[in-house]
This record gives structure tokens, sequence and C-alpha cells, in this order.
């Protein structure tokens, strides 16, 4: 059976002009051109795109969604890949939930008698569940990397996923530690922890010294990345990047 794009436009949400530019760019051709010039979808077409709209909702872009899709060999194993991270994703928006739902109630009982939040004793418990804006959408800049941990996290447990959450979450608050003692950002405790990142990018691909150096200009001026580092200290995003260049200066040129 065959759908005409209007109706594939009303059943995905898609708009009928997304989905001729999906065809324009050799992502989604239809099945078929009618006599009439109207485009057909067929049930193959219909899957294709609905592994383009997951990956879309998990923050990769057009050209990276192309070379996933034509890398991938098994469309079931695929769609098994898309499904762990979407349900990592779930279960992260829930720890966050109630996160967030832990602190209100904390903050609410200290503001009511002046007690302590003494159900916060790190930092990274206020975190717990936020996924750090290294990755995912924030990526987009950088689609070969992008696409590259697509594709390794396809293959990644639930269990994995978390454990990667929480090791950048753990990352960025020794950085902030560091930083609060005053450490310049090109003493080697910091270019350690720098270090660590690099090499944990390092097993994905190749990265520059330029696209390293960019990647940290973007902890500042990318608002996402920026937020996500100074919620955790004020000044963070500014040291994340300078100890980047130090790195990148003494260690990749």
């Amino acid at each position: 059976m065959a759908w005409p794009i209007a109706e594939v436009a009303r059943m995905s949400g898609v708009t009928a002009r997304t989905l001729r530019h999906y065809d324009q760019i050799g992502l989604l051709p239809p099945s078929r051109i009618g006599t009439n010039g109207h485009r057909y979808y067929e049930e193959r077409e219909l899957l294709r795109l609905q592994q383009i709209l997951v990956l879309r909702a998990l923050g990769l872009g057009l050209p990276e969604i192309g070379r996933v899709l034509a890398e991938q060999v098994d469309e079931l194993e695929a769609l098994r890949g898309h499904h762990r991270r979407l349900l990592a994703e779930r279960d992260r928006l829930d720890g966050l939930a109630g996160t967030v739902s832990r602190t209100i109630t904390q903050l609410e009982q200290s503001r009511k008698d002046g007690s302590p939040m003494t159900g916060i004793n790190r930092p990274e418990n206020l975190f717990e569940g936020v996924q750090p804006a290294q990755y995912g959408e924030s990526l987009r800049d950088f689609p070969e990397l992008a696409g590259d941990i697509a594709r390794h996290v396809s293959t990644m447990s639930e269990a994995e996923i978390d454990a990667g959450h929480r090791k950048r979450t753990a990352q960025m608050i020794r950085l902030a530690e560091l930083l609060a003692a005053g450490t310049p950002a090109d003493a080697e405790p910091v270019q350690a922890e720098i270090d660590a990142q690099y090499r944990g990018l390092s097993e994905l691909r190749v990265v520059s010294a330029e696209e390293y150096r960019a990647i940290g200009r973007s902890c500042v001026d990318k608002e996402q990345w920026r937020a996500a580092y100074e919620a955790i200290a004020p000044g963070l995003a500014e040291y994340q990047r300078d100890a980047i260049e130090a790195y990148a200066g003494s260690r990749l040129s």
C-alpha cells in the first residue's frame, strides 16, 4: 500500500514541504512519483521516516542522520538501538524530575523553618538526571563528532548510558572544585581532567587541536553549554574554555 504525501504529512505531523526537502537532499525519497507529480510512500519509507524523527528528537542534525542511516546494516538492530536511547532519555528525565521535586521540597522546608538543606550534601546531587550540555543537540556545530557519538550510544545499554552521564557530571564538579580552590586553568590537576575528557572523545574519533579549541569556545559562546556550567559554579564555562585552550596549545599542537 502507498500513501500520498498529504496523508503521510497528516499521520506524522511533518509538513509536506519538509517531506519534499527530505527527498531533495536524498534523506527520504518516496517509493514512487505518480503521473500527477505527487509523491507516494510505502511502509519502508514510513519506517525510515520514523527513524529520522526519532534521531531528530535525540538531537541529531540532518547530515548526521543521513550518515547514521547510510551506515546501519540491520534496520531492526538500529531500531533497538534507538529504543534503548529513548528509554535512557525517559529515565534521565524521570531522574531530573525527581531531583527538582526533592530540591523544591527542601527549599520550601528551609524557608519555612530556617533549617539547612541537609539532604543535598554534594553538588552532583543537584544534577542527578542532568545530561551535560556537551552532548546531544548541543553538538550540532560538530556534526561528525555528533554522528560518531550517536552511533556509539546506540550500542550501549541503559546502565552504560546513565553511567556516562554521571561520569561527565562528575568531571564538571571536579573542575568546579579546582576553580573554587583557585587552581590556574593550565595547572596539572586541571589539565589532567581535560586530558581525561579529550581521551574520552578520542575513543570515538580523532579530534584535532582546532576542533577541541572550538568545543572549548562553545562552552562560553553557546547559551546551552554556558548555562550548564554556570549552574554548577559561576565562571566555570570560562574556566573550561581556558583549560581546553591551554591543553590544545601544549599537548595537541
